[in-house]
């Protein structure tokens, strides 16, 4: 896996906070996302303390490596799946993916919730990134996503 590391300053919000940086590409076979995963949930450990919301950051990475390599890239091994993570000194973490697909329209994807979609076996994994993360959103037609969380802020605390 190829990578480069930043230190960085990047004005965010009318203010201006530092940031460690890793960009890294993962082959885009199943087989990649979990030690990838593992690796890169090391990283965002060793920038920012524990707050009981790593399993949300974990769990949504995971649903976005599995869709940019099943669903972007249809599982093809000549692609890649090229991630950002942005870890920030006051604790925000900021995750992009983007894989090497057409995309596709997130507003078309039908909510797992509704009464007539429960029993799908797919098509929760957009659902889980929003539900765990503070923002998702899907850019360049659906070939990248970015995903942020806050320090502190977990779905636990958003269910309260």
């Amino acid at each position: 896996m190829a990578h480069t590391q930043s230190l960085s300053l990047l004005p965010r919000n009318g203010h201006s906070v530092p940031f460690v940086e890793l960009r890294q590409s993962l082959p885009s076979k199943v087989a990649a996302i979990a030690p990838f995963t593992e690796q890169l949930m090391r990283f965002i450990l060793n920038f920012r303390r524990a707050d009981g919301s790593e399993i949300d950051i974990e769990m949504a990475l995971l649903e976005a490596l599995a869709n940019a390599v099943i669903h972007g890239n249809g599982d093809s091994s000549c692609k890649s799946v090229y991630v950002t993570c942005r870890c920030y000194m006051d604790g925000e973490v900021a995750i992009t993916v983007r894989d090497e697909g057409k995309g596709f329209d997130s507003s078309s994807v039908p909510d797992p919730t509704f009464p007539e979609n429960l029993m799908f076996t797919h098509g929760r994994g957009i659902y889980l990134m929003k539900t765990l993360m503070d923002e998702v959103s899907f850019e360049e037609g659906g070939s990248v996503v970015r995903m942020r969380k806050n320090f502190g802020s977990t779905a636990q605390r958003r269910s309260e």
